[in-house]
């Protein structure tokens, strides 16, 4: 699996020929650029312009099945699960969909736009997750500070941050020690590549 971040909470992760979109950037954002290219499928955690950009993430042959809220899900090889929690991202108390994926004989958990550290009972009681995509940035959602303790809570083995500035990520890397960490254009993953691995900071670069 090959993980690569495009900004905001876009996270695109394929396997073989199957891509999925977390969080894909839509046309109608006033503040960011839409996503640019093509997913299977595409998981919405939050109905806002910033990440809700199910269209943009179509291309030729490759148009997303768009997941949209809580429920099961079986789509080509992915299982997944949604999970309804709370965001003040944009302004508003909105509901958010916390996503866990298995993709590739991984274990994807996808905070999205998580506003706080209260998660539901059934995400704090799963498997630890292979990697853990987690908001870092404030403005409605979790501080950096929130986002190291649900890291340590969730016992994730790697852990990406999302919806960063330059500022919430140094305070966000402080609080893992990890401030030595350095930008990589993507991340590529097998299941034994996690063994043994504990809160592991990745940071994917725009």
């Amino acid at each position: 699996m090959i993980l690569t971040y495009h900004g905001v909470t876009c996270i695109r992760a394929s396997a073989g020929d199957t891509t999925i979109v977390f969080g894909p950037v839509s046309k109608n954002s006033k503040n960011f650029k839409p996503t640019n290219f093509g997913a299977d499928v595409a998981f919405i955690s939050l109905n806002h312009a910033d990440m809700n950009g199910i269209d943009e993430a179509g291309r030729g042959d490759k148009q997303p099945f768009g997941i949209l809220g809580p429920g099961e899900y079986e789509v080509k090889s992915i299982t997944a699960t949604g999970f309804p929690s709370t965001s003040s991202y944009g302004g508003g108390g909105m509901i958010n969909t916390i996503y866990s994926v298995y993709l590739d004989g991984l274990h994807i958990l996808y905070l999205g736009a998580q506003g706080d550290t209260a998660l539901p009972a059934e995400v704090l009681e799963m498997d630890s997750p292979d990697v853990l995509i987690v908001p870092v940035g404030g403005s409605g959602a979790l501080s950096p500070a929130d986002a190291q303790k649900l890291s340590v809570k969730l016992e994730a083995k790697i852990v990406i941050p999302i919806l960063w500035n330059e500022k919430t990520l140094k305070q966000f890397l402080k609080e893992a020690g990890a401030e030595d960490t350095k930008p990589a254009d993507k991340l590529t993953l097998k299941p034994r590549d996690v063994v043994g691995k504990e809160n592991e900071v990745v940071i994917l670069s725009e």
